[in-house]
C-alpha cells in the first residue's frame, strides 16, 4: 500500500508546538501499525523537525487584533492561494487543522471541493467558546469537520452542543510533563545561587507584541529589580529574530537579563520562581510546572476601542490557565491595567506572600485534573490514522 498522506495546517508559535507534538505521535502510531506516512504541512520549524514536509512557514504571518492583523491579510491570502493550487494536485488521505481560525476556515471550505470524502479533523479548535462574535464561524467549522479533538472541557461541551462530533482528548502539554527537567538540576545548570530568585519574562510570540508588550514587561522587571534583592531575569525566546530587539530594549533600561533559546528555555521554566507572561499557551506550560505567574496582554488603542465600543467585546478570562475551569487562578492584567506599576505590584505580592503562592498551586492542581490523562497526542493520532487508512482502502476498492 502506498504511504498514508496527511495535510496539516496551522500558524503561530503555539500552533507549531502543538503540531510538532501531534506529528511525532502520528509517526509513532504509524510505525506500530506498519504504515508508511507522509505529512505535508503549513507550520514552522518545530513541525519540520518532527518530520513534516513544510510547504510554507506560517509562523511569521500571524497577529491578534483588528488593526494589527491588516498587514498580514494579503500575505496570508496569497500564500493560501499558492498552497491551494499545490494541494489540489496532490492526493490526500486526511486533513488536520490546528487552531489558526481565519486561514483554517478557508481550508475547511476548499478541501471538500478538491478532495471529496477525505476526513477533516479539527485539532485544538479556535476558542469560539470563549470569545466568539457570533455563531457564523462556529457553524462553518462544525459543518466541515468530521471530528473535533477538544483539549478543554468547555471546548468539548460548546462544540458538542452545536452538533459536532467531538472527542475530548485532553491537553497535549500533559504529555510533556513527563520530560520536564528537575528543578534543582535546572537551577544548577543556570548558575542560580540558593538565595537567588529566577524571574522568567515572556513578552512576545508575535511581532506586534514586541511593540505593545515588551516595553511594559521590561519596565515592570526594572521596578522589581530596584525593589527586591537577588533577582535574576531570563527571557526565553519564542522566535530567534526577536533577540536583537529585546537586547536593545533591555540595554536602554539598564536591565540585566539573560536571553535564552533552544533547550535552555525548558531549564528556565523548571527553575523559575515567577513568570511575567503574555497570554497564550505558555501560561499552561508554566501552570503545569507549578510556576506562579502574572498574565498580561495589550493590543493597539484602535483595536481596543473598536472591541469595547462597537463589538461590545467581553470575555470571562484571557489566560488558558484561568479558562480551563473558569477560575481566577492567576492574575490577568489586560490593556490599561497592563502597566509597569500594576504588573510589578502583582509580581511582588506573589513573591512575598507564601499564602498567595499556595493558593496558586492549589488552583494549578485543580486545573491539572481537568486536562485529562497522558497519551493525548497518541489518542488523537490513532483516530486520525484509522480514518485515513479506511479512506485509502475505500478509494483502492473503487479503483
Amino acid at each position: 500500500m502506498a504511504a498514508i498522506r496527511l495535510f496539516i495546517s496551522t500558524g503561530e508559535v503555539s500552533g507549531d508546538l502543538q503540531g510538532s507534538l501531534l506529528i511525532a505521535a502520528l509517526f509513532r502510531q504509524a510505525k506500530q501499525l506498519g504504515l508508511e506516512l507522509e505529512i505535508l504541512a503549513l507550520g514552522g520549524d518545530r513541525m519540520a523537525a518532527a518530520g513534516a514536509k513544510l510547504l510554507a512557514n506560517t509562523i511569521g504571518i500571524s497577529s491578534i487584533g483588528i488593526w494589527e492583523a491588516l498587514p498580514y491579510v494579503w500575505p496570508t491570502w496569497r500564500l493560501q492561494q499558492k498552497i491551494a493550487r499545490q494541494i489540489r494536485e496532490t492526493s490526500l488521505d486526511a486533513a488536520i487543522l490546528i487552531d489558526y481560525i481565519g486561514p483554517n476556515i478557508g481550508w475547511g471550505g476548499r478541501l471538500p471541493k478538491s478532495h471529496p470524502n477525505i476526513p477533516i479533523f479539527y485539532y485544538i479548535a479556535p476558542q469560539e467558546w470563549v470569545w466568539s462574535f457570533g455563531e457564523g464561524k462556529t457553524t462553518q467549522l462544525v459543518n466541515f469537520s468530521d471530528r473535533i479533538f477538544a483539549i478543554f472541557p468547555g471546548e468539548a461541551t460548546y462544540y458538542r452542543d452545536r452538533g459536532a462530533a467531538v472527542s475530548f482528548v485532553g491537553h497535549p502539554l500533559i504529555d510533556q510533563l513527563q520530560d520536564r527537567p528537575d528543578r534543582a538540576k535546572a537551577r544548577a545548570q543556570l548558575g542560580l545561587q540558593e538565595q537567588e530568585r529566577a524571574i522568567a519574562l515572556y513578552p512576545a510570540s508575535r511581532p506586534q507584541e514586541l511593540k505593545f508588550l515588551l516595553p511594559t514587561v521590561l519596565a515592570a522587571a526594572q521596578q522589581l529589580n530596584a525593589e527586591l534583592p537577588n533577582l535574576r531575569f531570563f527571557v526565553p525566546l519564542s522566535q530567534e529574530k526577536f533577540r536583537t530587539t529585546i537586547e536593545e530594549a533591555a540595554r536602554e533600561l539598564n536591565l540585566p537579563l539573560q536571553i535564552v533559546s533552544g533547550e535552555t528555555t525548558a531549564l528556565v521554566q523548571a527553575a523559575a520562581d515567577l513568570a511575567i507572561a503574555k497570554s497564550g499557551t505558555v501560561n499552561l506550560e508554566l501552570g503545569l510546572q507549578g510556576i506562579p505567574q502574572v498574565v498580561v496582554y495589550r493590543v493597539g488603542a484602535v483595536t481596543a476601542w473598536i472591541a469595547r465600543h462597537i463589538l461590545r467585546f467581553s470575555i470571562p478570562f484571557m489566560s488558558p490557565v484561568n479558562l480551563v475551569d473558569m477560575e481566577a487562578i492567576v492574575p490577568e492584567l489586560l490593556q490599561d491595567e497592563a502597566n509597569p506599576d500594576r504588573i510589578a505590584a502583582e509580581a511582588k505580592a506573589i513573591l512575598l506572600d507564601p499564602d498567595r503562592q499556595a493558593a496558586i498551586q492549589a488552583g494549578y492542581q485543580r486545573m491539572r485534573q481537568s486536562l485529562g490523562e497522558p497519551g493525548v497526542c497518541d489518542r488523537a493520532a490513532q483516530e486520525i490514522l484509522t480514518a485515513a487508512l479506511q479512506q485509502k482502502q475505500v478509494l483502492s476498492r473503487e479503483r
